[in-house]
This record gives C-alpha cells, sequence and structure tokens, in this order.
C-alpha cells in the first residue's frame, strides 16, 4: 500500500470511487473470468486459429494501454515503451502465437496489477456541474480566500481580468473549480465566463474590484458547468510514515521483504553490495514500506535524500548483505521519523476528455455471439 489514501472531499451521488474491487471481482471469479477470456479471444481472434498473433493482440494491447492512461500508441516514445513492454508479456518476447490459457494468465496478471495500483491509489471520478463552485460563490468563506487569493497574484503588467483568471488557477476541485491547467476547461469554460463581460480594462486592479469582479465571473463558471459539466479524475494520498512503522512492526513480513529486495542487488565475487543500490533497494521495498516509486512525489525524494546523507547511504562503499540490510531497515526508520513529523500529502486532478464506460473495451464485458 503506497502510502494512506485520504479521498477528503465531499463526494456527490454521481461521483465515482475507482478502486480496483470491480476488476478483483472479475478476475476472482474463475467461470466468470474463464468466460470474460472466452468471449474476449474469440473476439481477437480474427482467422480463427484458435491462437492470437501479434496483429491480433494489438487491439487488446491498446486497450490495455487505455486503461492504464496512457496516451495512443505512436503519440509519445515513453509511453510506447510500455505499449511495447505489455505486448512482450503476452509474446515473452517472441514472435509466437499465443494460446488462449497464455493469454488468460497474462491478462489475469495485467489485471490483478492495475487492481493493486487502484487499490493503492483509489481514483474518485468527480462530476464538476457548478454546484459546489455556486455554494463556494454563497459560503462565508468566499471573501477570505479570494482576498487570500489576490494577495498571492503577482502579474505587475496584468490588467483585471489577468488577475481574474488567475484566481481560478488557483481554485481547486474542493471549490468546484475543474484544472484551470487543462487547455480545454480553459478555453471553454473559463476565458468565455470571463470575456463575457467587457470593461475591465478600464478598471484599477483594487481588492475591492477584483472580489466584484471575480464574484461574477465564478456565476458565470458556475453556470457554463451547469450546462456542460467537466469529468475530473481525483486522486490523494497522505504518506504519513504508518505503511513503514507497520511493516518494521512485523518482522517476518519485514525479513520475507528484505530477503526478497536482496535478490534485486548486485553482489560482487566476496558478496559484498554496494551502498550506492541502498536507493534501488529501497525502490523495491516501496510497496510494502507504503511509499510512492523514486520520481513519483518531488516531496518524498527529499526526504529520502535527506535520510541518505544523514547516514551516508552515498559514499559509494562495499558492505555484507547483513551490513545492507541493517542500512535499509535504518533508513527506514529514519524515514518514518521525518514523516511523522513532517506529513507529505499530494493530490492529482486529472480532466477526463473521453466517456469513462468507453475508456477501455478491454473491461467491458463481450457480448457472446
Amino acid at each position: 500500500m503506497a502510502g494512506k489514501n485520504s479521498v477528503t472531499m465531499k463526494k456527490k451521488s454521481g461521483d465515482e470511487v475507482m478502486d480496483g474491487s470491480d476488476i478483483m471481482e472479475l478476475v476472482g471469479n474463475d467461470q466468470v473470468f474463464s468466460n470474460f477470456v472466452d468471449h474476449k479471444f474469440q473476439e481477437l481472434d480474427r482467422d480463427g486459429d484458435g491462437k492470437l498473433s501479434v496483429k491480433e493482440l494489438q487491439p487488446a494491447v491498446a486497450d490495455i494501454g487505455a486503461a492504464l492512461g496512457l496516451p495512443s500508441q505512436g503519440a509519445s516514445p515513453d509511453s510506447d515503451h510500455i505499449y511495447s513492454e505489455v505486448l512482450s508479456e503476452f509474446t515473452h518476447g517472441k514472435q509466437e502465437k499465443v494460446t488462449k490459457t497464455e493469454f488468460k494468465e497474462v491478462l489475469s496478471d495485467i489485471l490483478i496489477g492495475m487492481a493493486a495500483g487502484l487499490k493503492r491509489d483509489p481514483i474518485v471520478i468527480l462530476r464538476i456541474d457548478g454546484e459546489d463552485l455556486s455554494e463556494f460563490i454563497r459560503s462565508s468563506n468566499f471573501e477570505f480566500e479570494m482576498v487570500s487569493k489576490f494577495s498571492q497574484i503577482e502579474l505587475p503588467e496584468g490588467s483585471l481580468k489577468d488577475y481574474i483568471i488567475k484566481g481560478f488557477e488557483k481554485l481547486t476541485v474542493e471549490q468546484g473549480v475543474p484544472p484551470a491547467s487543462d487547455s480545454w476547461v480553459m478555453s471553454n469554460i473559463i476565458e468565455p465566463a470571463v470575456q463575457s463581460d467587457g470593461g475591465y480594462d478600464q478598471q484599477p486592479i483594487t481588492q475591492e474590484i477584483f472580489l466584484k469582479e471575480f464574484h461574477k465571473a465564478a456565476e458565470r463558471v458556475a453556470q457554463k458547468l451547469k450546462e456542460q459539466p467537466v469529468i475530473v479524475a481525483h486522486t490523494e494520498n497522505t504518506f504519513d510514515g504508518s505503511g513503514i512503522k507497520r511493516l518494521l512492526s512485523n518482522k517476518f513480513e519485514l525479513d520475507k521483504t528484505l530477503e526478497a529486495t536482496m535478490k534485486n542487488i548486485p553482489k560482487d565475487r566476496h558478496g559484498k553490495m554496494p551502498k550506492e543500490y541502498l536507493r534501488v533497494a529501497l525502490d523495491v521495498v516501496a510497496p510494502s514500506a507504503g511509499l510512492p516509486p523514486f520520481g513519483a512525489v518531488d516531496e518524498m525524494d527529499h526526504a529520502i535524500a535527506s535520510v541518505m546523507k544523514m547516514l551516508d547511504a552515498d559514499d559509494g562503499q562495499l558492505v555484507k548483505e547483513e551490513e545492507f540490510k541493517k542500512l535499509l531497515t535504518e533508513i527506514l526508520g529514519s524515514l518514518m521519523l521525518q514523516l511523522e513529523g513532517n506529513i507529505i500529502s499530494v493530490s492529482t486532478n486529472s480532466v477526463v476528455h473521453e466517456p469513462i464506460a468507453s475508456a477501455s473495451s478491454l473491461l467491458q464485458p463481450s457480448s457472446s455471439s
């Protein structure tokens, strides 16, 4: 479990939580999953030879990519590499055809991996329809919040219109505003609402005028959202050291995790391990310790770097396996204390531009013919 997931947002009836439970329900029921695979395999097996060629596998690979939230194939070298990896999982790196048994095994592994990821980091699908924004506008907190936002805006050459747009950029889904960083949201929701009231250029930029004009613009944005709701995928995670604490307090689990981790660390001919691989080891342990992968959360990377420096983990020396394990455990303990004293919270909001139901036909039950 990578961090404590704490979706604290007020959920509405239209919101949906994607936590992997539907996928596990599918894979966990052998009869249902076998039927699912039968239909899916038949659908993909265009020539009816009972095996899937690389070409026949492509739609399944594309659907898995869509389910993972990847851009379409060919859009990015990074994502194309993942598509290649998925295809390689099915074909074992060869160009041979895949049997139904192999297809079922690999598909099961991939779906279980997806479910584990969603369980670790559930996604809440929010429908931003202007209701929360209207509530925010009417609330007693509105003026205080917007005065605070106004004081944070630094646009020496900016017009009142620029200030108002910047004000929307500083609001979040919690106030009922979809991510203004999304170009579609900006050009279809925010800018039209702001531009529909001219005369900004003639007005001085004062706190009072900003509040008055922002209030009017926000009401128009709320109306636009009512007419054209925006779907947002929201994730929220808190890293407070509790995952590390659970691991360290369970000696059996800790020993098992450390043993498995050691298999990923190279040794010299004397059986010693380079301390520089402690970062690699920590990344291997991360899922068991409630930590994100290296590079996923900047604040966590800084915390880890601080602990590594404090324990001289980057001095390039070679140590025996037991010493390596001891150091890794000390790193986890120090990191736990840091997180307990300085909790790291991370949330992401992404506009969903495709209907959720059609995001991946792979995960839709096939209709039997």
